[in-house]
């Protein structure tokens, strides 16, 4: 899989910084990097780091003192010849660096193309691929420990011991394809039962991790409602640790949605401000309630905001029947308030005291949120892959299916020739998991989220 083009690219952010990294791939990366930087080593030692100089290779002019490391194919992140130059940072000396490295022969790279040519060179699967932009873009603990165990293979491998296990069941029924006739086969039928039972049930239990696990790249929609002036903006801004949205005694000031994606106890939510819930006649009030409601029908969570220890008004009890399944947690705020009169606030279930001036049962109520949304994945304890994409939960899915139908048309006395046409497209199904049989509409798709450099 060779590739004859050589390719350079930044790989760090532009802009000021102690460092950045130029990295090359293909044939001619280490020809290239000691043409740059004559006072390298004909022949630099792999894995080595070289303190030199950059010049350019047409004018001679210097670039910058820089760190260069090789990387000879296949032991390197693509699978091809590899070197990386680490100069300092800011918007010139990397962007000089890599036309002088274009002067010498490269080609910049697309999107992704490193860790494609990774791929494509069998360094990685296509899961691990998916890992290393979950483990780029990730915001929250959760994803990124669930990206590490999925780049270490984790889930490749269950999915792999599965399609293992559909082409055992493939082997058993040949025998019974051979020889029909024969009363006692070396593995009999219930055996393949059992054995096609235990893998739909190990695909089961994966795509249980489904619907949280694909929150964990999103983020949990979590909307903050409530009557005006309930605390929504000021508990806002407590989870997001920032002034982001306005805070007044006047009632109505959140006019727009405010939208932030934050860690809360590990886990990522997507916090919605919004404008209070009343009827008005205000023209951009009302617009702004709307804008609320709409976000509120694709919540996957409501933090509904009522002030005190008070008990819900009607409007505020209709709300709340009528937000059907969508789980809601009752916030009760400015409790710093309440205690000023002597007051002792008290939660119910489903219900969080606290208050943002103290800081009171902020640190509940992200456990209430985490455990609410997360439930599955927190008691799961890592002891199960988890599938965070679509494309792995539709991938699962189709392969449960097939082997469903393979287990129930055997049971109903069915011939092994018939039911057998069901396991080919089950092992398809999880070798496009896992890139074994590669999609060029699946891998552009993919490899156009990456950064040029990765």
């Amino acid at each position: 899989m060779a590739d004859p083009d050589t390719i350079v690219a930044v790989g760090t952010p532009p802009g000021p910084s102690a460092l950045a990294v130029v990295r090359l791939s293909g044939p001619d990366a280490i020809p290239i990097v000691t043409r740059l930087c004559p006072g390298l080593p004909r022949s630099p030692e792999p894995r080595k780091v070289h303190l030199t100089r950059a010049l350019n290779p047409v004018s001679r002019e210097g670039l910058d003192r820089v760190l260069v490391t090789v990387f000879p194919g296949p032991e390197s992140y693509t699978g091809e010849d590899m070197a990386e130059i680490s100069s300092h940072g800011g918007w010139l000396s990397p962007n000089l660096i890599l036309e002088g490295c274009l002067g010498a022969g490269a080609r910049l790279a697309g999107e992704g193309e490193f860790t494609r040519r990774a791929y494509l060179n069998g360094k990685m699967d296509l899961l691990q691929v998916e890992a290393v932009l979950d483990l780029i873009e990730s915001r929250s603990r959760a994803l990124h420990e669930t990206a590490i165990h999925q780049l270490e293979r984790g889930l490749s491998e269950r999915i792999g011991s599965l399609r293992e296990g559909i082409v055992d069941l493939e082997a058993h029924l040949v025998h019974h394809l051979d020889f029909p006739e024969e009363d006692d086969p070396p593995i009999p039928l219930e055996a393949i039962l059992g054995k096609a039972a235990e893998l739909v049930e190990t695909m089961e239990l994966l795509l249980r991790t489904a619907p949280e696990g694909e929150l964990l790249r999103d983020g949990a929609l979590t909307v903050l409602a409530g009557r005006p002036n309930s605390g929504k903006s000021s508990l806002f801004n407590a989870l997001i640790g920032e002034e982001r949205a306005i805070v007044t005694e006047i009632p109505g000031t959140t006019r727009d949605a405010l939208e932030v994606t934050v860690s809360l106890g590990g886990y990522p939510f997507r916090l919605v401000d919004t404008a209070g819930l009343r009827e008005t006649e205000e023209r951009v009030e009302k617009m702004g309630v709307e804008v609320a409601r709409r976000y509120l029908n694709g919540a996957d969570v409501i933090l509904f905001c009522v002030e005190g220890a008070r008990a819900l008004n009607e409007e505020e009890e209709g709300f709340l029947a009528g937000v059907g399944d969508t789980p809601v947690v009752l916030a009760r705020t400015k409790a710093d308030l309440l205690r000023r009169v002597g007051e002792r606030p008290s939660a119910s279930d489903g219900e969080v005291v606290l208050s943002v001036q103290t800081g009171e049962g902020l640190n509940d109520l992200r456990r209430v949120l985490r455990n609410l949304v997360f439930s599955g994945l927190v008691n799961l304890g890592g002891e199960v892959p988890v599938l965070t994409r679509k494309r792995h939960r539709e991938g699962i899915g189709r392969a449960r299916e097939e082997l469903e139908g393979f287990r129930t048309g055997l049971a109903q006395g069915l011939p092994a020739e018939v039911v057998a046409t069901h396991l080919r497209p089950a092992e398809t199904a999880l070798e496009e998991l896992l890139g074994v049989i590669p999609r060029e509409e699946i891998l552009n798709r993919l490899f156009r989220e990456f950064c040029i450099g990765k």
